[in-house]
């Protein structure tokens, strides 16, 4: 009786070395790379954008210093709340930080400023000169930008896969990084149309008028880049494919377009309502709750494997008597099932207790990848954690 169970229990930690490697849960990244020519690409045109960005704001300082800062202040702010949220649902196979800053430098300065604005400018002004100002006007942006901006953010997420491949490996990755690429495209973006604002109307209420633009910016901007960016870069992955996610042609070109829809659709917001604000209105209602139902699917589409790797790394734990099947079901499940845990507990303090159980047990599944799958001081000590916070003994004070 004893070879079988023995045999199980063999299976469920080979399963646990396959996601942890699959997945790259738990690895480092290094950006310094100076034998990948990508890192050269990236820091190149991320280094370049920089000094752009910050040589046409150090250039307006004189005269809308005050709208400048009140604009990087309140985008900054704006971008915090997006960027916790965002890191927040990469609740699984996180990505480390250092990278997460790699794919946000990227959006906020090489595409922004060194590949989207230089193609617009230069589409713009053929459209201008074939189909005539009036028409560039109304409908260039909406057939310039998302090929532009998009193509130029999704590039950022090609030199990610080159700087780090053993950590890129599915298309939650790339909705992830493709969120972050896209806050810092936005983040900069709204301070370049802050900064435009202060300048109008010859510059009489620099900081009223970039204030109103901000306002703007912050509700409208709810369904924009860093969601475009997420849906775009997880069509990407699905269209390259990767080691842990099969290649779909087929959904990669069609998320992909479908983020180029949702962007060209937003930018040709006034013509197609030929200028009507009680058209302009509803028209921003229904695109963002489009932006928005699709980027819930998305998510929807792309975490299962996520979650899949999650429980192939903690089904041994339950075998060890670590964590119950319940727990395990919760944590691998989503926002109802994870909040249906909790409530199961009688009383307040238990309700506590076992969203705190929760925790301890993702802070497991971490030390586990950490460890690559064998065990660790870390590992055993994240287990004593579960153990103690299920119990409601107190923490051990050294």
């Amino acid at each position: 009786m004893t070879a079988p169970a023995t045999q199980t229990t063999d299976n469920l930690i080979t399963a646990r070395v396959d996601a942890i490697e699959n997945s790259g849960w738990g690895r480092s990244f290094t950006f310094y790379q100076p034998r990948n020519a990508a890192f050269w690409v990236y820091l190149m045109l991320v280094v370049t954008g920089a000094f752009k960005l910050f040589s046409m704001l150090s250039a307006s300082a004189p005269a809308y210093g005050d709208a400048i800062a009140l604009s990087i202040v309140l985008f900054g702010v704006y971008g915090a709340v997006f960027w916790w949220f965002t890191h927040h649902i990469d609740r699984y196979a996180r990505q480390p930080v250092k990278l997460i800053v790699v794919a946000f430098l990227w959006g906020s300065f090489a595409a922004t400023w060194v590949m989207a604005a230089n193609a617009n400018d230069a589409i713009l002004a053929l459209y201008a000169k074939t189909f005539g100002q009036v028409w560039a006007k109304d409908w260039g942006a909406g057939l310039t930008a998302p090929f532009t901006e998009e193509i130029a953010k999704g590039v950022g997420l090609l030199l990610l896969v080159a700087l780090a491949s053993r950590l890129v490996r599915t298309a939650f990755d790339g909705f992830i990084l493709g969120a972050f690429i896209g806050l810092g495209f936005q983040i900069f973006e709204d301070v370049l149309y802050a900064l435009n604002s202060a300048a109008s109307q010859f510059g009489a209420d620099p900081v009223g008028a970039a204030m109103s633009t901000i306002m703007l910016r912050m509700v409208f901007g709810v369904a924009a880049h860093t969601l475009y960016s997420a849906i775009f870069c997880a069509g990407l992955v699905y269209l390259l494919g990767r080691p842990a996610e099969p290649r779909r042609v087929g959904r990669g070109l069609i998320l992909m377009a479908s983020a180029m829809l949702l962007h060209g659709l937003w930018d040709s917001a006034a013509a197609l309502s030929q200028g009507k604000a009680i058209l302009l209105f509803p028209l921003f209602v229904v695109m963002i709750t489009a932006a928005l139902v699709l980027v819930f699917r998305v998510f929807r589409m792309t975490v299962p494997r996520e979650r899949q790797f999650l429980r192939d790394v903690l089904t041994p734990e339950v075998e060890r008597g670590v964590i119950t099947v319940d727990e395990l079901t919760a944590l691998c499940g989503d926002r109802k099932a994870r909040k249906t845990f909790r409530k199961s507990a009688a009383s307040h303090a238990d309700r506590k207790r076992n969203g705190y159980v929760l925790e301890a047990a993702a802070d497991l599944a971490d030390a586990l990848a950490q460890a690559r799958g064998t065990e660790s001081d870390r590992v055993e000590f994240a287990r004593s954690e579960v153990s103690r916070i299920r119990s409601g003994q107190p923490s051990v004070k050294l």
